[in-house]
């Protein structure tokens, strides 16, 4: 690697190149500003050890090598105004789990008896379509799919021509439209004709599925920008008792999201037990209505704060450029052989290979008008896109909760209890152990010197996705053992058990049903929280701090990509999600999220050392299209800055060799 140290100026030259009137206006004091910038650069090189506490253009002291090894890190103060847009999430949440909720009893149960828009009463069992486990669980998971697919391409609107608040804007109005339509598939007159219904209901779905993906894909990396644009590198204060301490950005940011994710879970719960009893009680048109009114509340709020957000505008297409990097590194390094081609791959130059700096001047493509450190931001997406790769895997346990668990607890005695509202006890654990983690449980490692770094917390998360699966196996063993038709079928499946008994209908549950009571269920759910909190909340921290800062729509939307893979791969086993063989799927699903939980621990080791250097990257000069609005020599010092503090603390030892 560089080390930081010198990097030819002619990289930024090809910048200026687009900017005459900039290059112009700036050309009287260029010459002294380079002469600095240079002798910065040489200063870093050299190796030499700086003494005295390394300070900020305002007098912060920023920690030096020993300091980052020795000293406690904290949180910083995070300002009101995040939560504002923590609340916007909330609403959106709401109305997307309070819509979702009830999807596979609306798909997959027929319409009740006497019933005109599904709903079902205390111990009925609301429904619509009729349509079977399989075809809901099958639409369920497109939705999944197409829903964390959009994000995607509006992480790559928002960083291109939009921005992220305005295409948040868009995203409210598409998905607007989308529950419009949903509610239509679902008023009594149309309910009555299944296939119409049906019709209608497949047409929301996609279009909802766009305003949701559009939604995702910005509203976190814009949460995090609110801190991180007036705190931008750890500094060392002194507390009240004499405490040495850093005040750690990349860590406020993680508590950010931590306390991001219990609003989303708060709206997740709220819109989740609300419209199951709508559901329950008045019917589908309701459930699918109050979710779209308070979804009203989104634009409210953004346009009442719109002057207090940081709102960072796009940057134009650097998406070309990003692929144009890749294929000048991969040029001349294919090759037949898979080994030799992983190889090429992740060598430890690739990158190093592709920096302007290392390219003569005319050899460069035309398209090369970016400097050495986007390079470096890239590098750093690739590698947060690395770690994406694997998390459909973990995202296949994480699925069950709005598919196979529902459809489990149909089976088990409910005492009134509506199936589709027992795996809220996911957003009620999240709800309580999100603040004792935030409170109590991260901070006590910290005192301990303990750092789960996010690649050992994502581990964690595989692991405990997998024990939720297990019980689940466990669950529906016992499910077909105790049922109560044993005697009628060996295994105790049989297509309706109440049926086989000659039970008539209204029945009580508990002659046709296994002596399991739903809340049977509790661990498999606390668990599924567990796992979210290592890895969900991780996995968007990730995405942020490792993105570069003109990408970071496109890499959170290849974030949420990740879970409509895992929607496909669920899709191959949707052959499993039916009687007599539930025990496969839940031990298979448990299976692939073990594999994958090993995988992921040992592919991502290096990567973990890593860390602390990955955050400390100085900022590029490249800004897409608006690179010549920048302050070409403002930036650059401070890129030169940003290399001397890095040096001092020692973190370019960590990213081994070769960025």
């Amino acid at each position: 690697m560089s080390s930081g140290g010198t990097q030819p100026l002619d990289t930024i030259e090809a910048a200026k190149a687009e900017t005459p009137a900039l290059e112009q206006e700036k050309a009287s004091s260029s010459t002294n500003e380079k002469d600095s910038i240079a002798a910065a650069r040489e200063d870093v090189a050299s190796g030499s050890v700086i003494e005295e506490p390394l300070r900020g253009p305002n007098g912060e002291e920023y920690p030096s090598k020993t300091d980052l090894e020795t000293l406690r890190r904290v949180k910083g103060r995070i300002s009101p105004i995040i939560y504002t847009i923590a609340f916007i999430e909330l609403c959106e949440r709401f109305a997307y789990y309070g819509t979702t909720a009830v999807f596979v009893n609306f798909i997959q149960q027929p319409l009740p008896p006497g019933s005109y828009a599904g709903e079902a009463g205390t111990f009925g069992q609301p429904g619509a379509l009729g349509r079977g486990q399989q075809a809901s669980t099958g639409l369920v998971t497109f939705n999944s799919f197409w829903a964390y697919l959009m994000p995607l391409v509006g992480g790559y609107l928002s960083d291109t021509y939009w921005g992220k608040y305005k295409t948040i804007h868009v995203a409210v109005g598409v998905a607007t439209l989308g529950h419009v339509i949903i509610i239509i598939s679902s008023l009594p007159s149309v309910i009555r004709q299944p296939d119409t219904s049906l019709g209608v209901f497949s047409l929301g779905l996609v279009i909802f599925g766009i305003g949701v993906g559009f939604f995702k894909a910005n509203i976190s990396p814009m949460i995090a920008e609110q801190y991180e644009a007036s705190h931008p590198r750890a500094t060392v204060e002194t507390l009240k008792s004499g405490e040495r301490v850093i005040k750690d950005p990349v860590l406020t940011i993680s508590v950010i999201y931590m306390r991001y994710y219990f609003f989303i879970n708060i709206g997740s719960l709220l819109g989740q037990i609300s419209m199951v009893y709508a559901e329950k009680y008045v019917g589908f048109y309701l459930a699918y209505t109050l979710p779209t009114l308070l979804f009203v509340f989104c634009p409210i709020v953004l346009l009442v704060f719109k002057n207090k957000y940081v709102r960072r505008p796009p940057t134009g297409s650097v998406i070309g450029k990003f692929f144009g990097l890749l294929g000048l590194g991969m040029k001349g390094k294919w090759s037949a052989n898979p080994i030799r081609l992983v190889k090429n791959i992740t060598a430890s130059d690739f990158f190093e290979r592709v920096k302007p700096s290392n390219i003569p001047e005319s050899e460069r493509p035309s398209w090369m008008t970016f400097d050495d450190h986007w390079v470096d931001e890239v590098r750093r997406g690739l590698k947060a896109c690395q770690v994406f790769f694997l998390y459909p895997i973990y995202w296949l346990p994480y699925n069950q909760l709005n598919t196979s668990l529902i459809s489990q607890a149909a089976t088990l005695v409910l005492g009134g209890v509506p199936n589709d509202i027992v795996n809220n006890l996911d957003p009620i654990a999240l709800l309580i152990f999100i603040p004792i983690f935030d409170k109590l449980f991260y901070p006590f490692l910290r005192k301990m010197g303990i750092n789960l770094t996010p690649i050992k917390k994502i581990t964690i998360g595989f692991a405990l996705g997998t024990i939720a699966m297990v019980i689940g196996a466990i669950i529906q063993h016992y499910i077909y053992w105790k049922s109560p038709c044993r005697e009628v079928s060996g295994y105790g499946h049989v297509a309706d058990c109440r049926e086989a008994l000659g039970l008539e209908d209204g029945a009580d549950e508990r002659l046709y049903k296994p002596a399991l009571s739903v809340w049977v269920q509790t661990p498999a759910y606390i668990f599924i929280a567990f796992s979210e909190i290592f890895a969900s909340i991780t996995g968007l921290e990730y995405a942020f701090t490792k993105a570069p800062k003109n990408m970071r729509g496109f890499i959170t939307g290849v974030f949420w990509f990740a879970q409509a893979f895992s929607a496909a791969i669920a899709q191959a086993l949707v052959p499993l999600s039916t009687d007599p063989i539930l025990v496969w799927l839940y031990t298979t699903v448990a299976i692939i999220a073990a594999l994958g939980g090993l995988a992921f621990h040992f592919t991502f080791l290096k990567l973990d050392r890593e860390e602390e250097a990955l955050n400390a990257l100085p900022d590029s000069v490249f800004k897409g299209s608006k690179t010549a609005d920048e302050d070409i020599a403002e930036v650059e010092r401070a890129q030169a800055e940003a290399d001397r503090i890095r040096h001092a603390q020692g973190l370019d030892e960590k990213l081994g060799g070769g960025k």
